[in-house]
């Protein structure tokens, strides 16, 4: 059986603790048409697992980046009330099993949207990096060193839980074992540690020495 011993465990938000996919599908593909945006420039984009502010600079001019990013921030929170966030399988269950000073949320999203989305599930990590918080987002690997940091946690002994290949190697980057959950990427697209299909495949056992993670029998 795999066991990953840690202190600390760091997760993305959108793909890996809850399903924003089709919300994030239908939000950008509204904005897409807004700002006139080519169905063949918004397929070559990935929109997973990076800041919006990323995405819209491969997209747009320079002029135009504060206010598209502000609109399709808007499009997302207003989403939310109407299907816009539903929690994976195992996630309540992994999350209930883990002291607050023992994990974090590392999300692309801006805080605003990564609040309303956490906030809707009824999921309130005590430690929240998001994009407003660092100057470089994934696949740079500060945003998890940052919360690594706030925890208090020696990087080499955290734990990334990622759906998507720029936040596995933000990851690798920072350091930390990565955790891949094949929610949004098809498990050959994943480069990580560990790749399973949801937090509902790991059980969580916390010790004096910290966490161990294993994949349920």
């Amino acid at each position: 059986m795999t066991t990953i011993h840690a202190q600390a465990l760091l997760f993305d938000n959108d793909g890996t603790l809850v399903s924003t996919l089709a919300s994030v599908q239908r939000c950008w593909t509204a904005w897409a048409r807004e700002y006139g945006v080519t169905a063949e420039d918004f397929a070559r984009v990935e929109l997973h697992g990076r800041p919006a502010v990323e995405i819209v600079a491969d997209l747009l001019p320079a002029r135009l980046i504060a206010e598209a990013v502000a609109r399709v921030e808007q499009l997302e929170v207003d989403d939310v009330p109407h299907g816009g966030v539903e929690l994976l399988p195992g996630t309540r269950d992994f999350l209930d099993t883990l002291p607050a000073d023992r994990w974090a949320v590392v999300t692309s999203a801006t805080r605003r949207l990564g609040e309303a989305r956490l906030e809707a599930v009824g999921i309130r990590p005590k430690t929240l990096v998001t994009a407003d918080d660092v100057t470089r987002g994934k696949p740079d690997p500060e945003p998890y060193l940052l919360a690594a940091r706030e925890l208090g946690v020696d990087p080499a002994r955290c734990v990334v839980f990622e759906d998507a290949p720029a936040g596995l190697q933000a990851g690798r980057a920072a350091g930390m074992t990565t955790v891949a959950l094949a929610t949004t990427h098809q498990a050959r697209e994943l480069d990580a540690d560990l790749v399973v299909n949801d937090l509902s495949a790991l059980s969580a056992l916390v010790t004096a020495g910290g966490v161990e993670i294993s994949v349920r029998g």
